[in-house]
């Protein structure tokens, strides 16, 4: 199959990427308001969209469109339901970043466990260079050897991030969310794995089911020494109830890639939060260059096997 194919948001992927073969036409916008989406889309045959939305609205006026390759796993900004009901595959992309997202997640728990950036502060304020001894006790320092690893999702980056939290001694849970428990020793129902983990990390998708999962009673659960560290979806967390559980000490610290609107031009109650047990990074936790490099290749592996009657990685 010959195919028009748009890029609508190329600058999301800052690594060389391969034309698909089935390409008779190729086109990249560096990016993509969302009401440009039906005219950079008309007459095309695939569409490639990172995080742009495309929405029924726009897909209506899309009778050409067959495929929306998004080029991520996760697929919240494509309208699936409409695709499903008016025959436009859609794919996503796998198992890409099972190496950078894991050390991310440990990145921002060692910080925190460590007091890293607490300790920094002291350091740069000259606490350490007056201190009366060889060094300076300011904040608690917890080892990962014997805690408590709960991992929310058990897809494979959250066996990834298992695999490292076993390496450093933690005993290792799982919970799939608000769903019935799995057949397995290490599963736990969420209720139990927020009072247990030490550590909570989230690795699950955003889906109707999973929107706003830890909220004022979940962190209410946790122990007050708990981390939570969020690389998946800023809308799995109830961002005014973290920044309150934060400022009134109702758990230890949390490390987060992701907020609820990306980017946050709006704001965000999360960014207002200055204190060292809480670290925000810009969504990059995938972004590794050999992550991205892999997610590249795939994308064009997916559109190709689409166009020549083998799809992979649909969204069912």
């Amino acid at each position: 199959m010959n195919a028009r194919v748009v890029f609508l948001d190329r600058a999301s992927l800052p690594v060389r990427f391969h034309r698909p073969r089935c390409a008779t036409e190729y086109v990249e916008h560096v990016e993509t308001a969302s009401g440009e989406v039906a005219q950079r889309l008309a007459g095309a045959t695939v569409a490639i969209t990172n995080k742009v939305p495309v929405r029924a609205e726009a897909l209506a006026r899309l009778p050409d469109l067959k495929l929306i390759a998004v080029a991520a796993t996760g697929y919240d900004c494509v309208d699936v339901g409409y695709c499903r009901a008016h025959g436009i595959a859609v794919s996503n992309i796998r198992n890409y970043a099972v190496h950078s997202v894991p050390e991310h997640v440990f990145a921002l728990v060692l910080a925190l466990r460590r007091n890293l950036v607490g300790y920094r502060r002291l350091v740069a304020s000259g606490a350490w260079q007056a201190a009366r001894q060889f060094c300076v006790f300011d904040g608690e320092i917890r080892d990962l050897h014997g805690s408590v690893l709960g991992i929310v999702g058990r897809g494979s980056i959250g066996q990834a991030v298992a695999a490292i939290g076993a390496a450093f001694g933690m005993e290792v849970l799982f919970s799939t969310g608000p769903t019935q428990p799995e057949p397995d020793a290490r599963h736990r129902p969420l209720r139990e794995l927020l009072q247990r983990a030490d550590v909570l990390t989230l690795h699950c998708p955003l889906t109707a089911e999973t929107r706003g999962l830890i909220g004022e009673a979940e962190l209410r659960l946790m122990k007050p020494s708990a981390l939570l560290i969020n690389t998946a979806r800023g809308g799995l967390v109830d961002e005014p109830a973290l920044a309150r559980a934060l400022r009134e000490g109702w758990i230890g610290g949390a490390g987060f890639d992701v907020l609820g609107v990306e980017p946050p031009r709006e704001g965000n109650v999360l960014l207002e939060i200055d204190q060292p047990n809480f670290l925000l990074t810009p969504h990059v936790a995938w972004a590794s260059v050999e992550a991205m490099e892999g997610l590249a290749d795939q994308l064009t592996v997916n559109i190709d096997a689409w166009a020549e009657g083998r799809p992979r990685n649909l969204v069912t």
